[in-house]
């Protein structure tokens, strides 16, 4: 049966992790969940499950390619398997799933050297239309939350219905406002995000963490 993608962005990591639990308590298998986001300790290299790359090296593996650091293998769940990984053009992240798989070009549940391609890539590469694309990579750029599933198409009614119970933003509203501060695309050669400025040159999103 025929598989697609559906995907879903989320200003808080609260949110983000809370729809990656329901689906597995839905049903869906962790292996076809995807989460690249920012926990608010993503910048230090910390987070609450997983050991993660140094700073430093996050901040390198930003501006040549991908690099992650060390991912905790086995346990129960997607959120068992996070880790820290720097994304071109959008910065230090903390990531798990399938899709950061197909950017680093290793399987989740090892460490990694690293890899090349940025998240835009990543997301058309799964099916996300081009636009959609560039709408998230910039979310995740601004500090927000992408977690992607690949379903059949039988299940997709359930997977958007438990995706959209967790406070997910409206992608034409977003795009809408980002483009009034002047963005038209994610730009992947960009300096990565930081916490005290957005790629429009304005302050982030107060709601972000």
């Amino acid at each position: 049966m025929a598989q697609t993608t559906i995907t879903r962005a989320y200003d808080n990591y609260t949110d983000a992790t809370s729809a990656v639990t329901a689906l597995e308590q839905a049903g869906i298998p962790h292996s076809d969940i995807s989460l690249v986001g920012r926990d608010g300790k993503a910048e230090t290299g910390q987070t609450g499950t997983a050991n993660t790359a140094a700073p430093a090296e996050a901040e390198a593996g930003a501006g040549t390619g991908a690099s992650i650091g060390t991912i905790i293998g086995g346990g129960a769940g997607l959120l068992a398997g996070i880790g820290s990984l720097a994304i071109p053009g959008v910065g230090p992240v903390v990531a798990a799933g399938w899709l950061i798989a197909t950017l680093t070009g290793a399987g989740v549940g090892a460490a990694v050297g690293g890899g090349t391609g940025g998240l835009v890539g990543m997301l058309t590469g799964a099916g996300v239309s081009h636009d959609d694309a560039h709408l998230y990579a910039e979310t995740v750029r601004r500090g927000g939350n992408v977690v992607s599933v690949r379903v059949d198409e039988t299940q997709v009614a359930m997977v958007e219905s438990v995706l959209d119970q967790h406070t997910a933003i409206d992608p034409m509203a977003r795009r809408a406002e980002y483009q009034g501060t002047g963005w038209s695309r994610h730009d992947e050669t960009g300096a990565p995000y930081s916490p005290t400025t957005t790629s429009s040159g304005l302050p982030p999103r107060a709601d972000v963490p």
